[in-house]
């Protein structure tokens, strides 16, 4: 079976053009290797796909049919994504959440009472 469609068959991927542009972006590998959308997947090959900021590391356990139910999804591969990575996207989220330069924009809601606040103990 062709990776893309595979990996949309698994529900990695919502549509199979997504699958396709995401191979063609060089996000996924097969082995360690390049992989084009065009090229075949065999049981017991590794895949990793770089989705969303994180390395997802896959193994393929059998190959489907056709496009699978969520819940049949983890007979035809295992997730082998370490941990580390999943730790990674939480950091990054909690940086951007508090993160705002100086001068940008309209002062948040907290921002505002944050300053009404120390105006107030001035007086």
């Amino acid at each position: 079976m062709r990776i893309d469609k595979y990996l949309w068959c698994i529900r990695f991927f919502k549509t199979r053009n997504i699958a396709t542009e995401a191979c063609k972006k060089n996000q996924v590998k097969i082995n360690d290797g390049a992989a084009k959308a065009s090229k075949l997947v065999y049981n017991g090959d590794k895949i990793s796909v770089r989705k969303n900021q994180i390395n997802y590391e896959l193994e393929v356990l059998d190959i489907p049919k056709s496009r699978l139910g969520a819940k049949l999804v983890d007979l035809y591969r295992k997730d082998i994504t370490p941990a580390e990575a999943f730790e990674k996207l939480e950091l990054l989220k909690y940086s951007k959440d508090y993160y705002r330069k100086k001068g940008t924009g309209r002062p948040t809601k907290k921002d505002r009472r944050e300053l009404d606040e120390y105006a107030d103990e001035d007086l």
